[in-house]
C-alpha cells in the first residue's frame, strides 16, 4: 500500500488514537498513549474535570462497546504536577473516573520502565517508578532482570495513607445513607463494594473476595484498591499486623495479590497506614482506535 493512499484512508477518519493493552490478574489497562485530548489544568484532579466537562465522549469511545466493553478499564497518561513523579495518570472506567486504582498502578509500573519513561537509570533487582494518581504519589517497585537486556517482572507498590471511617453497617445501602465521607485531600464517595469470605478472622493461606466498582463493574483482578481496604480494615481489627504478609485471590478468575501493611501514618490527625501490595501485569497487544466519519454507534454505547 502506497502512502498516498495510507493518508487518504485515515483522512476519512475523524479520531485516530494508539494505545498498548495489559492486564494484571484478568483487569483490562487500556494505556492511551496517542490521538486523546491533552488534558489543561494545573493538578491532576484539574484535568480530569478539564475532560469530564469537555471531553467525556473519547472516554466513551475507548472504554465503552464496540472497542471496549461494559467492564474496560483504562489509563491516560498526563504530565505530572508532583516534583517526585516520573508519570502522572488518570484513571478511566465505565462510569467516570477513579482517584486510585491498584491493577493499573501494578500495569504501568512495568509499562514505564519498558518505555523508558523515568527520571532515574533502571537499576536491578528492582527500580523504581514515582506515579502521581488522582490521589497522590504512590511509590512501585519493579523487579528488573538486567541479564540478557532489560526485562521486567513483579511490580510492588506502597500505597497513599488509608483509615477506616467507620465499621459494622448492616448493609451497603444503610452505610450509604448514613455514612458522610470526607476527605482532607481528595474527592469522598463510595466507589465500590467487595464481597468478602470472612470479615471475622484471617483465612488461612489465602482470602478470597469479588469487588463490583463504578457502574456495577466487576473486577477480574483480586482488586488493588479493594485489596489495600481490605487490608487496612483487617489491620484495624487487629487481624494483621505491620509487615504481615496475606494473599488475597478474586473470585472471579482466581488470580491473586500479596499485600500487608507497611507502617502507620496520620490522615489530618486521624490515625492511618499505608498498605503494600505485589502483582503481575501482562502485555497483550497494541491496538489504532478510530471513528469514522458518519458512525454514530462508534462513538460509545453500552450492553448491560
Amino acid at each position: 500500500m502506497s502512502e498516498t493512499s495510507v493518508m487518504k484512508s485515515q483522512a476519512e477518519f475523524d479520531v485516530i488514537i494508539t494505545t498498548t493493552e495489559m492486564h494484571t490478574g484478568g483487569e483490562p489497562v487500556r494505556i492511551i498513549e496517542s490521538g486523546y485530548p491533552v488534558p489543561q489544568g494545573t493538578t491532576i484532579q484539574d484535568k480530569i474535570e478539564y475532560l469530564r466537562k469537555n471531553h467525556d465522549t473519547f472516554r466513551k469511545m475507548t472504554m465503552w462497546e464496540p472497542r471496549g466493553h461494559f467492564d474496560m478499564y483504562g489509563v491516560l497518561l498526563v504530565t505530572p504536577d508532583h516534583p517526585e513523579a516520573d508519570i502522572g495518570v488518570i484513571f478511566l472506567h465505565n462510569e467516570g473516573y477513579s482517584q486510585m486504582c491498584g491493577h493499573a498502578v501494578v500495569s504501568m509500573g512495568r509499562y514505564a520502565v519498558d518505555r523508558g519513561l523515568l527520571k532515574r537509570p533502571i537499576t536491578s533487582p528492582r527500580t523504581r517508578v514515582n506515579i502521581q494518581a488522582p490521589c497522590g504519589l504512590v511509590r512501585a517497585d519493579v523487579q528488573v532482570d538486567n541479564g540478557q537486556g532489560v526485562k521486567t517482572g513483579r511490580v510492588c507498590f506502597e500505597s497513599v495513607s488509608s483509615f477506616v471511617v467507620t465499621t459494622d453497617y448492616v448493609s451497603t445501602a444503610e452505610a450509604k445513607d448514613k455514612v458522610k465521607l470526607s476527605h482532607p485531600e481528595n474527592p469522598a464517595y463510595l466507589y465500590g463494594v467487595i464481597v468478602i469470605d470472612s470479615r471475622e478472622e484471617k483465612a488461612d493461606g489465602h482470602s478470597t473476595n469479588v469487588c463490583v466498582f463504578a457502574d456495577s463493574e466487576t473486577d477480574r483482578s483480586p482488586c488493588g484498591s479493594g485489596t489495600t481496604a481490605r487490608v487496612t480494615l483487617m489491620y484495624h481489627r487487629g487481624l494483621l499486623a505491620l509487615g504481615e504478609r496475606h494473599v488475597f485471590r478474586s473470585g472471579v478468575t482466581g488470580s491473586e495479590f500479596v499485600a500487608w501493611p507497611e507502617q502507620e501514618t496520620e490522615v489530618a490527625e486521624q490515625k492511618a497506614v499505608t498498605i503494600k501490595l505485589e502483582g503481575q501485569g501482562y502485555y497483550t497487544g497494541r491496538s489504532t482506535l478510530s471513528l469514522e466519519r458518519g458512525d454514530i454507534l462508534g462513538r460509545g454505547f453500552l450492553v448491560r
